[in-house]
């Protein structure tokens, strides 16, 4: 068993390893604290809410596999869950809600009907435990997604019908807010699309186009929220068609002050997110990232230190973009516990930071501009056999929680203890 002496010894080898390349590890350590990732409700209980047992939901693009046992059936055990999976994870973080989330008392409450009254338990536990929240409008599972249209619906009575949730939860967002004192960021992902190949693409373009200009037409209190619109290049249901294609919302975004959206889950495997942050901060102030995995054609397994992740983050480091880019996961995975997936995925986010944080950017770049490529690209050979995980077992020791491998006993005797019994 690795002691606390032993992890300290270890670091600070490591740190004058660093330090022989002019990275200061401190420095570095200070900047991954002010990083804070909002972790999605949905992976503690398969996307499934809480709206009452009426409620028609699948559908809509959304499909989670798996079947592991232990999954939160209640607002109290989510809450619990999730509490468990911020104690493992070093570093002050947010919760990210879906719309059927709410608390609704048994009743039948329709998507355009939710109002804050709804939320109040939420923002309350965000202030017990010291988080924020982060909102989403849920424009799936529904009868009223049923067709795979919703914002973008040539039924009109569908559209109107969608453009009232949605502003409910913009208002809702603004709400959570104002309450706990940091923006809330409220995301809108719609599964609109075909599954074979269109013939009319210009009208549901047209007509989302036109529900969000009216959706977007109610301001609420400024630094309170903000509004996010993310695209997707294929659903479950939709993979001839996506309306809110990468085009579609990075124009609407540009030309809206809104947030874009990106996904990395929701584009061509071969296709690099990390290479878009730079041009699209050109254009807008603020990006917001949606931390996946993409395995084929699913977008949501869970999150590890991949290179994609790590060059998401390298970008965002070197483009000094760390207070432009907001980091929240998404994927959903029944296949394992739901605790561990939650707390994995965060820690390798996290970790991909760190590394980032951990480059000798500054001379990097000057043998960039020098146009000595060979030590460029020796530097960062160098950099793969680095003491990072020396580095990142000190952090986790310093903000108290657990260190390595001891993560996987601690959620299995959270599983005995508390999930296995349900």
């Amino acid at each position: 068993m690795t002691t606390d002496t032993t992890i300290e010894k270890t670091y600070n080898l490591a740190k004058e390893k660093y330090a022989e390349i002019g990275v200061d590890t401190q420095k570095a350590m200070d900047a991954l604290s002010e990083i804070s990732i909002s972790l999605h409700c949905w992976q503690g209980d398969d996307v499934g809410g809480f709206e009452t047992p009426e409620a028609e939901l699948g559908g809509g693009g959304i499909q989670v596999t798996g079947n592991y046992p232990g999954k939160a059936r209640t607002v109290d055990e989510l809450r619990k869950d999730a509490e468990k999976a911020f104690s493992l994870i070093p570093g002050n973080h947010r919760f990210n809600l879906h719309a059927i989330y709410g608390e609704f008392g048994g009743k039948q409450v329709d998507r355009n009907e939710i109002s804050e009254e709804h939320f109040k338990g939420w923002i309350d536990w965000a202030k017990d435990i010291g988080i924020k929240l982060d909102f989403n409008a849920t424009c799936f599972s529904h009868p009223k997604a049923a067709d795979g249209f919703t914002l973008s619906s040539k039924d009109a009575s569908i559209r109107k019908f969608w453009i009232e949730h949605v502003i409910q939860c913009r208002g809702i967002a603004s709400f959570m807010g104002k309450e706990l004192g940091s923006d809330c960021i409220h995301n809108l992902w719609i599964p609109d699309g075909m599954k074979d190949i269109p013939v009319d693409r210009w009208t549901h373009r047209e007509l989302l186009k036109s529900s969000l200009d009216e959706i977007f037409s109610t301001i609420f209190f400024p630094h309170t929220m903000k509004d996010a619109i993310e695209s997707k290049l294929f659903g479950i249901g939709s993979e001839a068609f996506v309306v809110g294609s990468h085009e579609f919302y990075l124009g609407y975004a540009i030309t809206n002050k809104k947030i874009p959206c990106y996904d990395l889950g929701h584009f061509h495997p071969t296709e690099s997110i990390a290479d878009k942050i730079s041009s699209t901060l050109q254009f807008v102030d603020e990006l917001l990232l949606h931390v996946s995995r993409g395995v084929r054609w699913d977008s949501d397994h869970t999150v590890i230190l991949n290179d994609e992740n790590k060059a998401v983050a390298e970008e965002i480091v070197r483009a000094n973009a760390l207070k432009k880019v907001h980091i929240a996961l998404d994927f959903f995975d029944a296949s394992l516990n739901r605790i561990g997936a939650w707390v994995l995925g965060t820690r390798a986010t996290l970790k991909a930071f760190l590394l980032a944080l951990l480059q000798p950017n500054d001379k990097l770049k000057q043998a960039e501009e020098k146009g000595d490529y060979f030590a460029r690209l020796a530097l960062l050979e160098e950099m793969k056999t680095k003491p990072f995980g020396a580095v990142w077992d000190y952090y986790c020791l310093k903000n108290e929680v657990v260190v390595g491998e001891g993560l996987i006993s601690d959620v299995h005797r959270y599983e005995k203890d508390v999930t296995g019994n349900r």
